[in-house]
Parts: structure tokens; sequence; C-alpha cells
């Protein structure tokens, strides 16, 4: 498990850099498609960085504004504060800052940067609906996502697969206004073969950069969960706690109202509809489902 930790670390540098990668090519794509020269590259430069760097510290604040999360008060929610206090203290962690998500789905994530600089969010669902074990468990999953330094680049998607998908929006918006035609008519002569190629391209890409971000985010999530699943029972030390919990996750159909594809990826279980009696949604939801199947979880869980 602790290579996988420290496998999932070096993967986490690799996707942040992918993503940095992908807002620069999806500037260059607007690039060709605009012909904005030398200084429209420049800027699609300052914008990837920009937006990694703004990642870093806000992504955990703009997770929480999505989802509407609160801050739980120790006086309302003191059982959850004794919960989160007592596996901080078996784990060695520090206690992350606790909000609850006004849902009657039960569901969790955790957020943040590093576990210094951390937060869990529950929804009223899961409170209400899981019995003390049951929400240790949850509980002992989500602060393993911080242990394992999981929350560094789920945190980090949010942000940067938004950012993405505003630049293919952009580059879109420019080609329906007509912006992507040559200001230079005999430059047009000259090179409108080798223009017209890499305009095509370019289009394709900004077309298809969303799709790759989406895939990105969910190579980010699957794995990160069986291993937080694991994680946690080491943390509870009774399996049964959280496969109970999976259980009751695994035969609610409810789904989380306050959340979107750039953060479903964060939440213990898919928040989003996919079952056709959820939402019309639900088949497009599977496609880019960023957590593995509640019954693999479930038996992985009972092998331990």
């Amino acid at each position: 498990m602790y290579d996988q930790v420290a496998q999932n670390k070096r993967r986490s540098i690799l996707l942040i850099a992918g993503f940095v990668l992908l807002v620069i090519a999806v500037g260059e794509a607007l690039n060709l498609l605009v012909q904005g020269g030398p200084a429209f590259i420049v800027i699609a430069v300052i914008i990837a960085g920009g937006s990694a760097a703004l990642s870093y510290w806000k992504s955990d604040a703009v997770a929480l504004a999505v989802s509407r999360a609160r801050p739980a008060s120790v006086e309302e929610y003191p059982r959850l504060h004794n919960l989160v206090e007592g596996l901080c203290i078996a784990g060695g962690l520090p206690k992350p800052r606790i909000y609850v998500v006004d849902d009657p789905s039960p569901n969790a994530f955790a957020t943040g940067r590093n576990p210094k600089h951390a937060a869990i969010a529950v929804t009223t669902g899961l409170l209400e609906k899981m019995n003390r074990v049951e929400l240790e468990g949850v509980v002992a999953h989500e602060l393993s996502h911080i242990k394992n330094y999981d929350i560094l680049v789920s945190t980090l998607a949010v942000t940067m697969v938004g950012v993405i998908a505003i630049a293919a929006d952009m580059g879109m918006r420019f080609l329906w206004f007509g912006m992507g035609r040559s200001r230079n008519n005999s430059n047009d002569n000259n090179n409108g073969g080798p223009l017209a190629i890499l305009a095509v391209l370019g289009l394709a890409f900004l077309v298809l950069s969303p799709l790759i971000a989406r895939v990105m985010q969910a190579a980010v999530s699957r794995k990160r969960e069986t291993l937080a699943d694991v994680s946690g029972v080491e943390l509870t030390r009774y399996p049964p706690g959280l496969i109970s919990a999976l259980e009751k996750l695994r035969d609610d159909y409810t789904v989380v109202g306050s959340t979107s594809h750039a953060t479903a990826h964060l939440w213990i279980e898919q928040p989003q509809a996919v079952e056709e009696t959820q939402g019309r949604f639900a088949r497009l939801n599977r496609l880019f489902d960023t957590h593995p199947p509640l019954e693999e979880r479930i038996a992985l869980l009972r092998e331990l």
C-alpha cells in the first residue's frame, strides 16, 4: 500500500504537468485559429502558469463554494467533530476544517493542498443515514485521501478542467464570430493550404480538449478511491464499518444537487446520476465516471 502511495504522488506530479501542458496546447490551438502570433503563445503560457498557481492556493475554496458547503460548528455537530478528532489522533494528522453540505443524498469529500491545509465536507444526508461506525468509516476514507496526498491533484483538477473548458469555449466563440480569418490576405494566398490544415487540427483539438481533460480527471480518482478504502480501514481497524457504509451508498439512488462535473471526482461516491431513473444524463455520467463500481470496492474490503 505504501508503494502505491509513493506511486500516486509521482503520478500526481505528472498529471499536474499534463494539465498545464494541455492548457498551453489549447492556447496554441486557439492561436492557430485566430492567428494571434507569438504574443498569444506567451499569454497562453502565462494563463497556464497562473491557473496552476491559483489552483494550488484556492482550489479548495472553489470546490467548497461550488458544493455550497458551510462550516460545521462544534455546537451543531458534536458527533462529527468527535469522530474526526479521534481518527486524526489515531492517524497522526492535524484536524482538518469541517464542513456540511445541506443535501439529502449521503456523500462526502476531502479537499485542500496538504494535511495542514485540508478540509472535509459531509452531506446532511450522510449524517442522517449512517450510524456511528459507518460514519467513522466514511470519515476515515476521506482522511486517508488527505494522508495519502490525493487531495492536492484532485483539488487542482477542479479548476484546471474548468480553465481548459473555458479556453475551448473561447475558441469556438472566436470561430463563430469570424475571428479565425487571417488579417493578411497575401499571407492567405501564400500559406492558405498549411494554415487551413493547422486551423482544422486546432479546431479538432479545441473540440476534444474538454474530453481529454475529463479523461485525465478520471485517471486522478479511480485507483485512489480503492486505496483510500483500504487505508481508511487500516485507520479504523474495523472493515465492516466502511463496508456497511458503502452498501448504504450503493442502495441509495439520490444524487447530490450541489455538484458539477468539475467536482464529481472529489466525492466518495459518484454524486451525479448514473442510473436511467436518476436523470437523462445518466449514460454520459457513466461514460466519464470517476469512481470504480461500489460492488468492486465492497468485494475488495471483504477480502481483508
